[in-house]
C-alpha cells in the first residue's frame, strides 16, 4: 500500500502538491493525469526517495522492489539481449552469490541459490528478454547489436524492455509510450495487463490507459482525487461531478454547434459524405469530452481551406528513401551524435553516412492516390518507413524513382518533431505569427495565439524558455494559421498533455481538409482516421480493416516469432539426439504396424470428441459474449440514428444527455465484450493448439 497523507512539495517558490491526500493499494493499477508541469513526475522523485515533501508523508512497505525506466543509456559494448537480461536485478543479485558461494566452494549454498534462481526465473530469462525486444520492434538480428550502434530513441526501448524484465512489486512509467510507435504501444498494453504488482503510470494517451488502469490519479490544482475505473469511467464520474458543480456549458456547445455546421453544410455531399457521419457519431462523445475539459484553456481550429483540387497527390512507381551527398565542413559523423539523441524514427540504428551519390531505398514501388477529404493514418512499426513517406511528400526527400504528383494548390501544413527545430529560440510567439503575415492587426494575433493558450504576456515568453508542449502548441498554431487544405502530422502529440490532445482531436474532427497522420495515440487514429494505411518491409498497402484487426495481425505475427524462436530451439536440442529403439526392435518414429494404426485410430477418435466436449464450454462463452456484443451494437446504431435527427438538438437537452450517457456506457461495455472476447479467442486457440 502507498498512502499519501497532507502530502505538500514545491519547486522553488511554486506549490506543485498541497495537501496532497490518496491511498494506492497492492496491485492497483493507477493512471496518473493532469497537466504538464502539475507534478506528476515530482511525486514519482518523492515515492523513490529522491527529494523530501514540505510537509505531510508518503507511507510505502519497507524493502519493496521498484522498477523505473534509466533516463540515460551510455555507449557501452554490451549486446542487446544481455543489457536487458541484466535489468531482472534479482537473478542479478543471485548470480552474484552463487559466483561468491562457488569462490568459498560452499556445496549446500549454491544448491540453495540454484534454487532461488529456479523461483526466480532465471531458465526462462534469456527467453523472456528475447519476447520483449521483439514486442518493442527489435528484430532477431539486432539481440546481440552492442548497445552504442542504436540510436537514442531505441536505446530508451532497451531501458523500458530493463524496467519489465524485472519482477519488481512496484512498477513507476512515466510517458512510456513517448518515442514507441503503435505497434509497441498494442504490445506494451497488453504486458501491462498481466503485469501482477502495483503499477503506477503517467501518461496522456487515452486508449492506453483505458487498457489497464483501474483507477486514475487526477492532479487538479494542486490535490490529487482517485477516481475507480479506467479513463473512460474517469470521464463519465468526473463529468457528472463538473455538471453538478456548472449549469452552464457554455464551451461544450460552442465545440458541438462548430462539428454541427460542418454537418449541416457537408452531410449530402458526396465527397464528404463520410466525414459528416462520421462526426456525427463523434458528437455525443464530444459533448461528453467537453464537460470534462471545461476547465482547459484549449480551443482552436483549423480554417477552412480556400480550395482544394479532387487530387491531392498522386503516387506512381514510386521509391522513397535517401540520397548520399557531400558532408558539410565541421558535420560530426551520424555514429559520433549524441548519446541520447532522439534521430529519425526511421532509422531503428545509427547508420554510416551515405556516400555522395550512394542511394538507400526505404520504400519502393508505391502506387496509390491522396484525394480530397481523405483522411488516412499510417500503421507500421518504427523503421518501416512512415516519416520517410510523408518527408517525401512535402518535398523534403526527392524522389528516388518513379513520379510523386502534388495537385495544383495544394498548401501543406506540416507538423514533425524537428520542425520544432526550425523555431527561433530567441523570439516570441506573437513574432512568430507576424512573420507569416506582417499586415495583421496584434489584437487579432493575440486573440489567435490566445486559444493555444498564449494569452496575456505568454505571448512575449521566448521559445528557449518554453517547454516541449508549449513549443507544439506553437508549430500547431503556425500550422493552422495557415490554411492549409493537406496536413501531414508525425507524431503530433509527442508532449502534448490531455487537455491540449483532446483540443487538437476535436479540431481535427472538423477540419475539412485532407491529412496523414502518422501517431502512436491510438484514440487519435481513431478518432481522426477512415483509412488506414500500412508500412512494412518497403511497401505501402492499404489496410483492409479496424485498429482491432491491426491488433489483432500484430498478435498473429507475435505469435508465428514465438513459433518459429521454439522450432529453432527445438531443432537445435534434437539436432544430435539419437534415435530411440522400442521394445519391439522398430525405431520411435517409424510407421507402425497395421493392427497397431487400427487400434490407434479408434482410440484417436474417442480422444478427440474428449477434446471437443472439453472444448465446449469455453465456446459457449464466446457465442454468449458475440450475442451480447451484436446487442449492444444493435443499440448503438439506433442512438446513432437518433442523434442524427437535428431535431433533437433543438430543446431536447434531457433527452440528449441522456442519449450521450447511454452511449459512453455502452461504448465501454463493448470495448470490455471485445477485450473479453478476444481473451476467450485466444484461449480457445491456445487450447486447440496444445490438443
Amino acid at each position: 500500500m502507498i498512502a499519501l497523507q497532507d502530502l505538500t512539495i514545491m519547486r522553488g517558490s511554486k506549490v506543485l502538491i498541497d495537501e496532497a491526500s490518496a491511498t494506492i493499494l497492492a496491485g492497483q493499477k493507477v493512471g496518473i493525469i493532469g497537466r504538464n508541469g502539475c507534478g506528476k513526475s515530482t511525486l514519482f522523485a518523492a515515492i523513490q526517495g529522491e527529494i523530501a515533501p514540505e510537509k505531510g508523508s508518503i507511507g510505502i512497505p519497507k524493502n519493496l522492489k521498484i522498477s523505473t525506466v534509466a533516463q540515460k543509456t551510455p555507449a557501452l559494448p554490451t549486446p542487446a539481449l544481455e543489457y536487458v537480461m541484466q535489468g531482472d536485478k534479482t537473478v542479478q543479485e543471485l548470480l552474484q552469490r552463487r559466483e561468491q558461494a562457488y569462490n568459498q566452494n560452499a556445496g549446500e549454498k549454491i544448491a540453495l541459490i540454484e534454487d532461488e534462481l529456479g523461483i526466480a526465473g532465471y531458465w526462462t530469462l534469456e527467453s523472456r528478454a528475447g519476447s520483449l525486444l521483439f514486442g518493442l520492434g527489435f528484430g532477431p538480428d539486432e539481440l546481440q547489436k552492442p548497445i552504442k550502434e542504436f540510436s537514442g530513441g531505441w536505446r530508451m526501448r532497451l531501458n523500458l524492455a530493463q524496467a519489465l524484465i524485472y519482477k519488481s512489486d512496484l512498477m513507476l512509467l512515466d510517458e512510456p509510450t513517448n518515442h514507441l510507435d503503435l505497434d509497441t504501444v498494442l504490445f506494451l498494453q497488453n504486458f501491462l495487463k498481466s503485469y501482477t504488482g502495483t503499477l503506477l503510470c503517467i501518461s496522456h494517451d487515452r486508449d492506453f490507459l483505458d487498457s489497464f488502469a483501474d483507477h486514475i490519479l487526477h492532479f487538479e490544482q494542486g490535490k490529487v482525487v482517485l477516481y475507480p475505473g479506467n479513463y473512460s469511467h474517469y470521464e463519465l464520474l468526473r463529468a457528472e461531478r463538473i455538471k453538478a458543480q456548472k449549469a452552464a456549458r457554455k464551451r461544450e456547445e460552442a465545440i458541438v454547434a462548430h462539428m454541427q455546421a460542418f454537418v449541416d453544410r457537408f452531410r449530402y455531399k458526396a465527397t464528404k459524405a463520410k466525414q459528416a457521419q462520421s462526426l456525427i457519431k463523434a458528437i455525443d462523445r464530444m459533448k461528453l469530452t467537453a464537460v470534462t475539459q471545461e476547465e482547459s484553456p484549449f480551443s482552436f481550429s483549423f480554417p477552412e481551406p480556400e480550395r482544394t483540387p479532387q487530387i491531392i497527390a498522386s503516387l506512381k512507381d514510386l521509391a522513397a528513401g535517401y540520397r548520399g551527398s557531400a558532408p558539410a565542413a565541421g558535420t560530426m559523423p551520424a555514429a559520433e551524435s549524441s548519446e541520447n539523441a532522439v534521430d529519425d524514427t526511421d532509422a531503428p540504428e545509427l547508420k554510416p553516412r551515405l556516400q555522395e551519390g550512394q542511394e538507400e531505398v526505404v520504400l519502393s514501388n508505391i502506387n496509390l492516390e491522396l484525394i480530397s477529404g481523405d483522411r488516412i493514418a499510417l500503421l507500421g512499426k518504427n523503421g518501416q518507413g512512415k516519416s520517410t513517406l510523408i518527408k517525401t511528400l512535402v518535398g523534403e526527400l526527392p524522389p528516388l524513382k518513379g513520379e510523386l504528383t502534388i495537385g495544383r494548390g495544394i498548401k501543406i501544413g506540416y507538423f514533425a518533431q524537428h520542425e520544432l527545430e526550425s523555431l527561433n529560440e530567441d523570439q516570441n510567439a506573437l513574432w512568430h505569427l507576424w512573420r507569416i503575415d506582417p499586415d495583421a492587426k496584434e489584437k487579432d494575433l493575440r486573440s489567435f495565439l490566445g486559444s493555444f493558450a498564449f494569452g496575456g504576456d505568454k505571448v512575449f515568453d521566448k521559445v528557449r524558455t518554453m517547454s516541449g508542449g508549449e513549443q507544439a502548441r506553437l508549430a500547431l498554431a503556425l500550422i493552422a494559421y495557415q490554411k492549409p487544405n493537406l496536413l501531414l502530422l508525425d507524431e503530433p502529440t509527442n508532449h502534448l498533455d490531455l487537455e491540449m490532445r483532446e483540443a487538437l482531436s476535436v479540431a481535427l474532427a472538423s477540419y475539412p481538409g485532407a491529412l496523414v497522420l502518422v501517431s502512436h495515440d491510438r484514440h487519435l487514429v481513431e478518432a481522426i482516421a477512415d483509412k488506414l494505411w500500412l508500412v512494412d518491409h518497403g511497401k505501402v498497402s492499404e489496410f483492409s480493416g479496424d485498429l482491432n484487426d491491426y491488433q489483432d495481425y500484430l498478435v498473429r505475427r507475435a505469435r508465428e516469432f514465438r513459433e518459429q524462436q521454439q522450432a529453432a530451439a527445438d531443432a537445435a536440442a534434437g539436432k544430435n539426439r539419437p534415435a530411440a529403439v522400442n521394445a519391439s526392435g522398430t525405431t520411435q518414429g517409424s510407421a507402425p504396424s497395421a493392427s497397431v494404426s487400427s487400434y490407434k485410430t479408434k482410440e484417436q477418435k474417442q480422444l478427440e470428441a474428449q477434446k471437443r466436449a472439453a472444448l465446449r464450454p469455453l465456446k459457449l462463452k464466446i457465442e454468449q459474449v458475440e450475442k451480447e456484443m451484436a446487442k449492444m451494437e444493435q443499440r448503438l446504431a439506433e442512438i446513432d440514428e437518433r442523434m442524427a435527427d437535428s431535431s433533437l438538438y433543438e430543446g431536447n437537452k434531457e433527452e440528449l444527455e441522456a442519449l450521450i450517457l447511454e452511449r459512453a456506457e455502452l461504448n465501454s461495455a463493448k470495448e470490455a465484450s471485445e477485450e473479453s472476447w478476444l481473451e476467450l479467442t485466444s484461449e480457445l486457440e491456445a487450447a486447440q493448439q496444445a490438443q
